[in-house]
C-alpha cells in the first residue's frame, strides 16, 4: 500500500465531502441489523488481515524512528497483537449496544389533540482529527457508524500506513453488507492543508471531534467554521473534606493519581482542608514518595512534609502533568477549595472525599465541572465506567456533549408532531 499522490488538495477535500454527504443520508436510513452486521464484517476482515495490518504498522514504526520519535509516541503508534485483538473486540461491543437511532421519547398530547415529542437521529458527518494511535480509527468509524453518522478520518502522519490499512478493512465490511463505502472516509493524504479544509467545510461536515495535544485542539478551535466538540486540559481535582473517612481518603486518592499517569482523568492537584491535613498528608506522602510520585505543595504543605514537597509555583496549579507528579494546596476549608477548582480546573473532572451530606452536595452543585464526584476516583471519569459501552473523546464544552461521548453524544433530536388532520384556529 503506497500513499496516492493528490496534488489538488482542494478539490480533493470538496469531492470527499460530497462523498460523505451522500452517504450520510443513505446511512442514516440503515436499520441497526445492517448497521452491527457491517462492525461484524469489518471485525472479521481485520482478524484475517492481521499479518498485512502489523505489516503495514511495521512500516510506521520503522519511519517514526527515522524520524526520532521518542518511545512514549511509538508505544502508542504500534498496533502489537493484543492491540489488534482489544481493536476487534471494540467493534464487536459496539455492535452490542443498544441502537439510539430512531428513538421517539417525551410525547405528550398538546391542549389541541396533537401529539408533539423529539426523535433521535445522527448529526450528519462527523469530522474526526487525531494522533498518534492507529486504534482510534476502527473505534471512530465503529461509534460513528452505530450512530448513523459518516465520518471523515484524518489520522496522525505517523500512523499513515496503519490508518489506511485499517481503512480498506472498513470498506471491504461496509461493502459487504451494502453499506456505501464512503461513509467511513480516512484521509489519503498527509498535506496539513487537508486539516485547514477539513475544519471550514460547512455544507460537507456537521462537526469535528478533534483527539490530541493541546496545540491540536487549540489550532483546530481558533480555524474552525465546522462546530467542534472539544476536549482541552484533564486538570483533575480531588479535595480531602474536614469530614472525610481516612482510609476513603487514602485510597481513592492514590488510586486517581497511580493507576495510570499519562490519561486526561487522573489526579493532577490535590486540595486538603486545613483541619486534618496535619493527619492526611503525611502518609498520602509517603506512599506516593514509594511510588515515584513528585510532590509540590503550597507554603504549608511543605511545613507539613518538609523535604519530600518542593514549591508549587502558580503554573503548577494550572498544569495537566500526565506524569509522576502531583500539585497539593491546604485550603481553609469548602469555600476555598470550590474556588480553587472554578478558578484552575479545565472543568473535566473534580471530586470530594466527605461524609458530610451537605458539604457533598454543595460540591455537586457548585463545582463546573463535566464530571462531579462524591468519594470516588477521577479514574472513572469514562465512557465505558460510565455505561456508555464506548467513548469517541470526553468533552470539556457545555454544548453540544459535555463529558463521556458515546453513541447518544453523536446523536441529535428532532420534534415529532402526529396528528390526526388537525388544523390550527
Amino acid at each position: 500500500m503506497s500513499q496516492q499522490p493528490i496534488t489538488d488538495v482542494a478539490a480533493y477535500m470538496k469531492a470527499l465531502g460530497a462523498k460523505a454527504r451522500l452517504a450520510s443520508r443513505q446511512l442514516a436510513a440503515a436499520n441497526t441489523r445492517v448497521k452491527n452486521d457491517a462492525l461484524h464484517a469489518i471485525a472479521d476482515d481485520l482478524d484475517d488481515r492481521r499479518s498485512a495490518l502489523m505489516a503495514e504498522n511495521t512500516r510506521d514504526m520503522e519511519a517514526g524512528a527515522a524520524k526520532g520519535l521518542d518511545s512514549a509516541l511509538l508505544d502508542r503508534l504500534e498496533l502489537t497483537t493484543a492491540r489488534i485483538d482489544s481493536m476487534i473486540e471494540g467493534l464487536r461491543q459496539i455492535a452490542t449496544l443498544s441502537d439510539p437511532i430512531g428513538e421517539i421519547f417525551d410525547m405528550k398530547y398538546m391542549p389541541t389533540g396533537i401529539q408533539v415529542g423529539r426523535m433521535r437521529v445522527p448529526l450528519g458527518v462527523v469530522g474526526i482529527i487525531y494522533e498518534s494511535r492507529p486504534n482510534v480509527t476502527a473505534d471512530a468509524a465503529a461509534l460513528c457508524l452505530k450512530s448513523g453518522n459518516a465520518t471523515v478520518l484524518r489520522g496522525g502522519s505517523e500512523a499513515f500506513y496503519s490508518n489506511q490499512a485499517i481503512a480498506a478493512s472498513i470498506h471491504r465490511g461496509l461493502e459487504k453488507v451494502g453499506l456505501p463505502v464512503d461513509a467511513v472516509q480516512v484521509l489519503e493524504t498527509t498535506d496539513r492543508s487537508a486539516v485547514d479544509s477539513m475544519i471550514t467545510m460547512p455544507e460537507s461536515i456537521d462537526v469535528i471531534i478533534p483527539r490530541g495535544g493541546k496545540g491540536l485542539i487549540e489550532r483546530i478551535s481558533a480555524g474552525a467554521r465546522v462546530p467542534v466538540i472539544k476536549h482541552l486540559d484533564g486538570i483533575c481535582h480531588l479535595y480531602i473534606d474536614g469530614d472525610a473517612d481516612p482510609a476513603k481518603a487514602f485510597n481513592v486518592t492514590i488510586n486517581s493519581k497511580t493507576q495510570r499517569y499519562g490519561t486526561c482523568n487522573t489526579l493532577e492537584t490535590l486540595l486538603v482542608a486545613e483541619a486534618v491535613a496535619e493527619i492526611a498528608l503525611p502518609p498520602l506522602a509517603d506512599a506516593l514518595w514509594e511510588t515515584g510520585v513528585e510532590l509540590r505543595g503550597c507554603a504549608k504543605t511543605q511545613t507539613l512534609l518538609g523535604e519530600r514537597c518542593v514549591a508549587a509555583t502558580d503554573e503548577d496549579w494550572d498544569t495537566e502533568y500526565l506524569a509522576p507528579i502531583l500539585s497539593i494546596k491546604v485550603v481553609a476549608g469548602l469555600n476555598e477549595a470550590i474556588e480553587h477548582i472554578n478558578t484552575h480546573s479545565s472543568q473535566h473532572t473534580d471530586t470530594i472525599i466527605t461524609e458530610n451530606y451537605t458539604q457533598s452536595r454543595r460540591f455537586l452543585r457548585e463545582v463546573d465541572s463535566s464530571s462531579v464526584m462524591v468519594n470516588a476516583s477521577t479514574r472513572f471519569a469514562d465512557g465505558f465506567e460510565y455505561g456508555l459501552g464506548a467513548e469517541i473523546g470526553i468533552s470539556t464544552d457545555k454544548f453540544h456533549a459535555r463529558g463521556p461521548v458515546g453513541l447518544e453524544g453523536l446523536t441529535s433530536v428532532k420534534f415529532i408532531v402526529l396528528g390526526d388532520g388537525h388544523v390550527r384556529t
